[in-house]
């Protein structure tokens, strides 16, 4: 079982919508038997709260379902659990550090990146946090493309046949 976990600061909005983009992209593609996705924050404001309502505006809009998600706080296993974990920028990178395991612990087998690495458009790094800029339907637009790029990246690498 492959299993992605993406990052935010808060998991109440970039993080669960490329949760449910990925888990709605990987449905379509007939993966969802051995593709396993969740989202986390690296902060711990919002624990057990569903996605912020742009969030939901935007995935109701393109019809992807965000049932029963509720934000939730890294945890050091995520680590061993997870093989992906996808932060959505570099500060989200370097906050998943004080989570990390000791870097002697052989479990460790994350594979850690940001979304925008497999974006097409190389002129961003960081995925806007729409929580302060309102953008939701231009993070929609970065997340929907570089989840669709994330999951071939996957395929491939794991050869699994869709």
């Amino acid at each position: 079982m492959i299993q992605v976990l993406f990052v935010c600061l808060g998991n109440i909005c970039r993080s669960p919508m490329a949760e449910a983009v990925f888990r709605h992209q990987v449905k379509l593609a007939g993966l969802a038997d051995v593709i396993q996705i969740d989202s986390a924050g690296t902060g711990d404001w919002h624990i057990g709260h569903p996605p912020h309502q742009g969030t939901r505006d935007i995935l109701d809009r393109h019809q992807i379902s965000y049932e029963g998600m509720k934000a939730r706080q890294v945890r050091s296993d995520d680590f061993t659990q997870f093989t992906y974990i996808i932060a959505m920028d570099d500060s989200n990178v370097t906050n998943l550090g004080s989570f990390a395991p000791d870097s002697k612990d052989e479990e460790k087998r994350a594979s850690i990146h940001k979304l925008l690495d497999f974006s097409s458009d190389r002129k961003l790094s960081d995925v806007p946090d729409p929580y302060y800029t309102g953008n939701f339907q231009e993070v929609y637009e970065m997340v929907e493309e570089s989840c669709s790029r994330l999951l071939a990246f996957i395929v491939k690498k794991e050869n699994l046949a869709p």
